[in-house]
């Protein structure tokens, strides 16, 4: 490995490169100590385009992967990769090869494809407003409406996880335990949504709320108490809501160190199984 784990590692996308930049990150983290100095270069879909992209590799040589389906293009690049003698990886073509073969179909080779506005695009967005509209437990009266309920304590990720299951196209809203602040009964009672209850660590939410205080946001005048970072307090809030979750047999995630998209792809486990016919990649 280069000194320090320190590299050039050229993304090379016809599109907006989102999907490249995150099989790049994944594989990446698999290797102790590498640290790629990313050279990214998307849209890339005419020969004077990938003619500056050549510029930039051989200026600073380093692995190329690339997500381009123009065969005049790929070829183009690999032939120049092979004469600077830089490796240059089709990251897609197994998963493509491999759906070919299955389907009996050939890919349609068109750049960005995933990106034209279907019905699906709409779906997302009229998710995410969803998502803003229902945060923090505004607008009760709509919640119906959603695909997913997330409940739980102040600190539990439910905001960003809301965000991220809307950019996946589920309607998600989410309603805050907060102590000395009822929630209505029949915001809990609703048949369509699939409530999810989220928990974390009584030392762990304790911790999250010291660094919000400390990061000067403007917190909303219920979290002003010394409850907000009492242990012993924070304990009795989980405790609560388990029995909350308990009673109504709702699924339960603990997301103590877990990242947004990890608690994320649980939920659309369990929502696949809730909602089978809106089964989600």
């Amino acid at each position: 490995m280069p000194m320090e784990g320190r590299f050039y590692l050229h993304l090379v996308s016809d599109a907006t490169g989102t999907t490249l930049h995150g099989v790049a990150r994944a594989c990446i983290a698999q290797f102790e100590g590498a640290s790629p100095l990313e050279k990214f270069w998307n849209f890339i879909r005419t020969d004077e385009q990938l003619e500056m992209v050549i510029e930039g590799i051989a200026d600073t040589p380093g692995p190329v992967l690339f997500t381009l389906v123009d065969k005049d293009l790929r070829k183009k690049l690999r032939e120049a990769c092979t004469k600077l003698q830089v490796p240059c990886v089709p990251v897609l073509d197994p998963v493509l090869r491999g759906l070919s073969h299955y389907l009996g179909q050939a890919t349609k080779d068109k750049p960005g494809i995933q990106y034209e506005l279907n019905a699906a695009y709409f779906e997302r967005i009229d998710a995410v407003d969803f998502a803003i509209h229902h945060d923090d437990g505004q607008h009760l009266d709509t919640i119906d409406d959603a695909d997913v309920i997330l409940v739980g304590a102040s600190r539990t990720s439910k905001t960003p996880t809301c965000f991220y299951l809307a950019n996946r196209g589920i309607k998600a809203a989410n309603i805050p335990l907060v102590p000395g602040v009822p929630v209505p009964p029949d915001a809990f009672l609703h048949k369509g949504p699939m409530y999810v209850g989220l928990i974390e660590t009584p030392m762990r939410l304790v911790e999250l709320r010291r660094n919000r205080l400390k990061s000067g946001e403007n917190l909303d005048a219920r979290f002003e108490s010394s409850a907000y970072l009492s242990l012993e307090s924070v304990e009795e809030e989980i405790r609560g809501a388990r029995k909350i979750f308990s009673s109504h047999n709702w699924p339960v995630i603990d997301v103590t160190r877990r990242s947004v998209e990890e608690t994320s792809a649980e939920i659309m486990s369990l929502y696949n199984r809730h909602r089978p016919e809106r089964a989600l990649l």
